[in-house]
């Protein structure tokens, strides 16, 4: 008996599948409900991360274009070009890798561009960047027939005739911790003793009570293992004691040396008031920029932190024109603000009442102790926890400032013309194209020229050739 319902007639399959390896039987059709929320999540998301690396790529390259011009400057054989110092320190409950990956991706592509050179000075922990600076400057003051530290290749240079570059070189602070500890590095260096200050003398007449209670107690010892010799020496001669087996002393097992501690500053910074300025304090002090250096742990922070990955590119453009303007030397005085800032939680929930967080509650009003101050809200809690009788904390102390350091230093900032130079830059697509666009593009490119429909691109070489001569 045929069925009631009947069967719904299908159309034969295009052969056009067959042909193709696809079978007979092969009928095309709209995916399912899962398969349509699976493929629109990914395609999101891997739309959002391709936009933002292709803005990303063309924010930075506007501003390798901005100063690009400055590497093309020529440069006589016995002189040396314009060096640049980087601070790096690795932040709070991470190490020196995360800050040097920062460094990578948003600093040096512009800096490359430039054809400047650069020197680093990095911290694996707290107070290496500030003890690194605070040397170099007390090294500077010293005489140069005193100096115990010269390097080799300077001296190489003086001999060689080879002039070091005359003009303002500038220094790259990335990170608010680092930031902190530069200013203070800065302080010491400029305001204290160019050698270690000596100790105390009760620590001196301490130490020389010890060692006398010392000598007495060896004499003691001495007298008292003279009259127990002669007791002991018909035993030690005995046969049981002489079949005993000489023991060796079991081998400990071998520690690594441990880095060396930091030597504390020279100078506090409730000292900084009292002390003369040396002469050789110039009135400008070398420009510094603080780049921004946005680190945060924790699982809770992971949607802040995709946020974030998805728009590097405002972070690019910001990073990039703080760059260019170390590049171009345009800079001008640190200003104060009108608006003070409340103090972040740099300590723990038991310690609200202690007298360092009531000094902590100034407000900082300098530009100096203002920059960079929300990256401190995102520090891991483990690094705010205070143990008694630690070193000083920089990167839990307020940023303490002594107007006659602070009134001299200065700060890279771009000009208005610079600025409008900057906006008119126009960067192809050719240039931020990933390499499937790209390699379409060349393709149908290579496709018109077979065909006759293409032009072919003329590569001029004069500039070249005069660059070489």
């Amino acid at each position: 008996m045929p069925n009631a319902k009947g069967t719904k007639n299908l159309k034969p399959p295009n052969p056009m599948w067959k042909y193709m390896g696809l079978g007979e039987n092969f009928r095309p059709r709209v995916p399912s409900r899962n398969w349509m929320i699976f493929l629109t999540i990914t395609g999101t998301f891997t739309a959002a991360v391709i936009y933002d690396k292709r803005e990303k790529r063309r924010a930075q390259r506007k501003w390798c274009k901005l100063v690009e011009h400055i590497g093309k400057e020529p440069l006589g054989r016995q002189e040396m070009p314009r060096k640049l110092t980087v601070f790096l320190e690795g932040p709070p409950s991470d190490g020196l890798r995360a800050a040097q990956d920062h460094f990578k991706e948003y600093v040096k592509p512009i800096l490359v561009a430039s054809g400047l050179d650069w020197d680093f000075i990095q911290g694996r922990k707290e107070g290496d960047v500030r003890a690194e600076l605070a040397e170099r400057i007390r090294n500077s003051r010293t005489p140069p027939e005193q100096r115990t530290e010269e390097s080799v290749v300077e001296e190489v240079r003086r001999r060689s005739g080879i002039k070091e570059f005359d003009g303002v070189r500038g220094d790259i602070v990335i990170g608010r911790h680092t930031w902190k500890e530069y200013v203070r590095g800065l302080h010491e260096g400029w305001l204290g003793p160019l050698t270690e200050p000596p100790k105390p003398s009760q620590e001196k007449t301490a130490e020389e009570i010890n060692t006398s209670e010392k000598q007495l107690d060896s004499t003691t010892e001495q007298t008292s293992g003279i009259s127990s010799n002669s007791t002991t020496e018909d035993d030690a001669n005995s046969p049981a004691d002489q079949a005993l087996p000489p023991t060796e002393p079991e081998p400990k097992p071998e520690e690594k040396p441990t880095k060396p501690p930091q030597p504390a500053p020279l100078i506090k910074t409730s000292e900084y008031q009292s002390v003369a300025i040396p002469p050789d304090l110039p009135s400008e002090l070398g420009p510094s920029t603080p780049i921004s250096f946005p680190h945060i742990l924790g699982f809770l922070n992971t949607p802040r932190r995709l946020y974030r990955f998805l728009n590097r590119r405002v972070l690019a453009d910001q990073i990039g024109r703080e760059t260019a303007a170390i590049i171009l030397a345009t800079y001008r005085p640190y200003h104060s603000t009108t608006t003070p800032l409340t103090a972040t939680s740099f300590f723990s929930d038991d310690a609200e009442e202690s007298p360092r967080r009531k000094d902590q509650d100034t407000a900082q009003t300098a530009e100096q102790q203002t920059a960079l101050f929300e990256e401190e809200k995102e520090w891991h809690k483990s690094a705010r926890v205070r143990v008694e009788g630690e070193p000083e904390r920089t990167w839990l102390e307020p940023v303490v400032l002594d107007p006659r350091i602070s009134s001299r230093m200065r700060r890279f900032e771009l000009t208005a013309e610079d600025e409008a130079r900057a906006r008119s830059i126009v960067v192809p697509e050719v240039e931020v194209e990933g390499w499937i666009k790209g390699g379409l593009r060349s393709l149908g490119k290579m496709g018109l020229q077979a065909v006759g429909l293409g032009k072919k691109e003329k590569v001029s070489r004069g500039d070249d050739e005069e660059v070489l001569e």
